[in-house]
C-alpha cells in the first residue's frame, strides 16, 4: 500500500511537468542574457512552471529585433517596453503616457487593479494578451548643462527621442526642441558623443548605457519622473487558456516588490549632486503641460498623433486625484 501511494505521488509529480505547455518568448533586455529585467523575466518564467506553462526564453539586445521577430512567429510571446508593445495593447501601452503617474505608490495602485480578473478583457486587443506587467523605473531627462531645468530652456537643444514613440516626438516639437531620431540600440551613444544635448532614459541606464560619460562635469539629471515605463509580456491571445493568462498576470504583479527594489538601487546609485532639483511652482506648471499634451494625444488634436487610450487615461487619473487631490488636474473641467 505504501509503494503504491509512493509511485502515486510520483506519477502526479511527474504528470504536471510533462503536461506543461511550452511558449517560446523573445526578451529584450538592452543587458542581453546577463541584464536585470532578462533576469527578472527568468524569475517570472520559473514561477509559471509551477502553473503548467514553460517559457523558453531567448534574449536580445535590439528591441526592434525582438520585435520584428515576434511579429515574424519566430516566438510565441515577446516582452520588451511598453513604448514598443504599445501597437498590440494601447490601454497597456498608455501607462507611460507622459507625465500621467507621477509617483511609484500611484504606479503599484495601478499595476494592482490591472492584475484584478475584472480587468482581464482589457487585456486582449486585436488578437494580442498582455501577459504580464513588470516595472523598469521612472523616465528622467538626461541634460549634458544643468541649465536645461525648464521646458523654456529646451527650445533648440537636440534631443534623443525614439523614432517609433509618437508622443515623445509630439512632446520634443511642442517645447520647440530638435528631434535628434534614434533608437534603443543609440541613443545612448549619441548622447555620450555630443551629438545630442537631452536624452530621456530610467536610472538604470546612469551605469549600464553610460550615460553618465554624456553628463560630464556640467550635466545632470532632472529629479522629475516623465513616464512611468514598463516591461510587458505580449502573446497571441490563442496561446494559453483565459485561467493561465490570467495567472501569469498575478505572477508578474507579485514581482512587484523585486523590481522596484531594483529599481530603487538603480536610482539611489546615482550620486546626489547629478540630480537637478526643479522648485514645486515648476512642477505644477510641468504638470498641465503634460495634462494638456495628453488630451491632444487622447484625442487626435492639434496635430499631435491619437496614441493614448481614454479609458487607460481616465484611470489614471482616477489614482492621481486620489493621492493629490488639490492638483488643478482633478478640478479641471476637462478632466481626464
Amino acid at each position: 500500500m505504501i509503494r503504491k501511494s509512493l509511485a502515486a505521488v510520483a506519477l502526479a509529480a511527474i504528470v504536471p511537468v510533462a503536461s506543461a505547455k511550452t511558449v517560446s518568448m523573445c526578451v529584450f533586455d538592452v543587458i542581453g542574457a546577463n541584464g536585470d529585467f532578462y533576469n527578472m523575466v527568468k524569475d517570472y518564467a520559473l514561477e509559471m512552471k509551477a502553473h503548467g506553462v514553460d517559457f523558453d526564453l531567448k534574449p536580445y539586445t535590439d528591441e526592434g529585433v525582438a520585435v520584428g521577430d515576434f511579429n515574424a512567429g519566430q516566438c510565441d510571446a515577446v516582452a520588451a517596453t511598453d513604448i514598443r508593445t504599445r501597437p498590440f495593447n494601447r490601454f497597456t501601452g498608455s501607462i507611460s503616457a507622459v507625465g500621467a503617474l507621477p509617483t511609484y505608490d500611484d504606479l503599484k495602485t495601478l499595476l494592482a487593479t490591472l492584475a484584478q480578473p475584472k480587468a482581464a478583457p482589457l487585456m486582449k486587443e486585436n488578437g494580442y494578451e498582455v501577459l504580464g506587467i513588470v516595472p523598469v523605473g521612472a523616465g528622467y531627462l538626461f541634460v549634458n548643462d544643468r541649465s536645461i531645468d525648464t521646458a523654456g530652456e529646451l527650445a533648440g537643444k537636440r534631443m534623443a527621442t525614439l523614432d517609433y514613440q509618437k508622443d515623445a516626438i509630439h512632446m520634443v516639437n511642442f517645447v520647440k526642441a530638435t528631434v535628434v531620431p534614434s533608437d534603443i540600440t543609440n541613443f545612448a551613444g549619441k548622447f555620450n558623443n555630443g551629438s545630442v544635448d537631452t536624452a530621456y532614459a530610467p536610472a538604470f541606464a546612469y551605469e549600464a548605457l553610460e550615460l553618465y560619460k554624456g553628463l560630464g562635469k556640467d550635466g545632470g539629471i532632472v529629479d522629475y519622473p516623465l513616464a512611468q515605463l514598463t516591461i510587458q509580456v505580449i502573446a497571441r491571445d490563442d496561446v494559453l487558456p483565459d485561467a493561465s493568462a490570467q495567472k501569469a498576470r498575478e505572477v508578474a504583479w507579485g514581482m512587484f516588490p523585486q523590481a522596484m527594489d531594483l529599481i530603487s538601487g538603480q536610482e539611489t546609485a546615482i550620486p546626489d549632486d547629478k540630480w537637478v532639483k526643479i522648485p514645486e511652482k515648476d512642477i505644477q506648471g510641468y504638470q498641465e503641460m503634460f495634462r494638456q499634451n495628453r488630451l491632444e494625444m487622447r484625442d487626435g488634436l492639434n496635430g499631435a498623433p491619437n496614441v493614448y487610450h481614454p479609458k487607460m487615461l481616465g484611470l489614471l487619473s482616477k489614482i492621481r486625484c486620489a493621492s493629490n487631490p488639490a492638483s488643478s488636474g482633478c478640478t479641471a473641467g476637462n478632466r481626464e
